[in-house]
């Protein structure tokens, strides 16, 4: 961050805006935005909570249950896509469709077919990963050089091989990139589903929170996921950056 031709250090912005919340919520205009202070507060009291904890249990597992599937299912669909136009043609509308559509309208759809318990939950997690996941790995397997399958191919190398060596390790850049925006995009799908589908964990926090007005619980509330999602998104940024050389090696 720059300010009058300076360079401050990166974290200036945040400490500004925490500074306006502050003095917004001291003020006492609204309700709904308590002081930085008192959130910072009533965070304290949520993470030595039992009843956080078990929330927080429950929540992760049905998002990693949920995002698992997403990369399991996910990443070879996207390759499968990139390396044959058969299936590209035929999937890829679909995905278009899906990435773009409202998910949110799909979740009492789930709730029909699958009732209202956990089930539903991962699935709908799963509704909201999947899509970019598959894109980006399609979008990394065709930007592989013929060249590389080729030269696999004088070697000796299967078709499996050939699909597990070259394409997945080639696209290895895009898959992560996929992989970090889905995970992300879960985050909002595991709160929509225990909002919507069956009121548990985090869900059930924030119904009582807000229909309590609860405010700086709620805030609170959102800060830790907020900072799960921030966590995701840096470490997958890591990984990447990690991994960046597959992609100038691919030519």
């Amino acid at each position: 961050m720059q300010l009058f031709g300076r360079r401050l250090p990166a974290m200036t912005s945040l400490l500004i805006w925490a500074a306006l919340w502050e003095a917004l919520g001291q003020s006492g205009v609204t309700i709904i935005l308590p002081p930085l202070s008192a959130i910072f507060g009533r965070l304290g009291e949520l993470l030595v909570n039992e009843t956080f904890w078990n929330a927080l249990a429950l929540t992760a597992r049905t998002y990693l249950l949920g995002t698992g599937i997403a990369i399991v299912v996910g990443v070879p669909i996207g390759l499968l896509m990139g390396r044959i136009s058969v299936i590209d043609r035929l999937l890829l509308p679909w995905v278009n469709t899906f990435i773009s559509a409202p998910l949110t309208a799909l979740v009492p759809v789930i709730m029909a077919l699958f009732g209202f318990g956990e089930t539903t939950i991962v699935l709908t997690v799963l509704l909201f990963a999947i899509w970019i996941i598959i894109l980006d790995a399609r979008a990394g397997a065709r930007a592989v050089s013929p060249s590389l399958v080729e030269m696999a191919l004088v070697f000796g190398a299967t078709r499996l091989q050939n699909f597990t060596k070259i394409f997945a390790l080639a696209a290895l850049p895009e898959i992560l990139t996929g992989i970090r925006l889905g995970l992300i995009r879960a985050v909002k799908g595991v709160i929509i589903g225990q909002l919507l589908v069956s009121v548990v964990g985090f869900g059930h926090l924030f119904e009582i929170y807000s229909s309590n007005f609860l405010m700086e619980h709620m805030w609170a509330l959102l800060l830790v996921l907020f900072a799960l999602a921030f966590a995701i998104d840096e470490g997958l940024g890591y990984l990447e950056r990690r991994v960046e050389f597959f992609a100038s090696a691919r030519q």
